[in-house]
């Protein structure tokens, strides 16, 4: 039996059924990112590199001009490319005595992360297994790389991070899952953080490193996480906090400038991820659209920077640009 509603009580009825409506719209989550999360476009390679030569592509430090300075891993170098996609050696390591073997984990000597202070200074990581060459290393306008920064024979030193704030350096040692510091003017390293959650499970723990709204941020490539220390008032380490997982062979990212959002390389899948504050997160970028083995991502503006090491596939190491577009 069907009922009989006076009008009032249809319009009551009504708006009731559409304040109901509303409320689940307003608690119902979007689809991560979809609606306001960033993309990208315009994506093309500015530099390829030489796989026959070594260079792997793992690192970049931005440079004013819209260049930038990139590590190459099995080449032992330090490269610089240009706004026009010129690309420029600027030191090459020596081999150690024992030709490396002793380098934790990867059994070869490697250049790995790049750095450039507000001076115009470019600092690089060389991991070699040996003390005395593994550390932190300043470029010189004349004359060959210097070491400013010695690091334990047995650190594997992946991303290099000036902390403007505390006018210090901060170093991933992805074997041994822990983070360095030193002063900005060199001289001695002390563990900055050993938290668990930046400890290696087969392969490499800690591995890309950002700063970032009063906290340091890392990678765990084994873990697949994003994490977050905060940096206490007297400059120290607080307790990391996992911000986003499932992101298996995750190496270095970067801000978008959007709060929280990164943009992060994953390594092994060959692709560039967007990470949404709440952590969840999206394939922007994969191998269809060139990603090969993908180690690093820098943004500058509307300009982003990503490196493909190509070091598990393909045979095209290269730098390739794209612009940052907000929604």
């Amino acid at each position: 039996m069907r009922a009989h509603l006076s009008t009032g009580a249809r319009r009551r009825a009504a708006t009731l059924c559409l304040a109901a409506l509303l409320a689940v719209a307003a608690g119902a989550p979007a689809h991560p990112g979809h609606a306001t999360g960033t993309r990208l476009g315009d994506v093309r390679v500015l530099a390829h590199f030489d796989r026959a030569a070594g260079q792997v592509a793992e690192s970049i430090a931005l440079e004013p001009g819209g260049g930038v300075v990139i590590g190459m891993i099995a080449a032992r170098q330090v490269t610089r490319v240009a706004r026009d996609g010129s690309v420029r050696v600027l030191a090459t390591m020596p081999l150690p005595p024992d030709g490396g073997g002793t380098t934790p984990v990867v059994g070869a000597p490697v250049v790995t992360g790049v750095a450039r202070s507000d001076s115009g200074a470019v600092y690089f990581l060389y991991s070699a297994g040996r003390g005395g060459l593994t550390g932190i290393w300043q470029l010189r306008p004349s004359g060959g790389p210097r070491l400013v920064v010695p690091l334990p024979a047995d650190t594997m030193p992946n991303a290099l991070v000036i902390d403007r704030e505390r006018n210090r350096f901060l170093v991933t040692d992805s074997t041994g899952g822990r983070i360095w510091q030193a002063p900005l003017r060199g001289g001695s390293a002390s563990v900055w953080s050993a938290d668990p959650a930046l400890s290696p499970h087969g392969f490499f723990g800690a591995n890309g490193m950002k700063v970032h709204g009063g906290a340091v941020w890392a990678s765990n490539s084994d873990d697949g996480t994003l994490v977050r220390i905060p940096v206490t008032r007297d400059g120290g380490s607080g307790r990391a906090e996992v911000r986003a997982t499932g992101l298996a062979g995750v190496d270095d990212f970067d801000f978008t400038g959007r709060g929280t959002e990164i943009l992060a390389a994953v390594n092994q899948a060959g692709e560039l991820v967007r990470v949404d504050a709440d952590g969840s997160h999206e394939t922007l970028l994969d191998p269809g659209d060139g990603m090969r083995g993908t180690t690093a991502v820098a943004v500058r503006g509307k300009r982003v920077y990503i490196t493909n090491g190509a070091n598990l596939a393909g045979n095209d190491p290269n730098l390739m640009v794209a612009e940052l577009r907000r929604r």
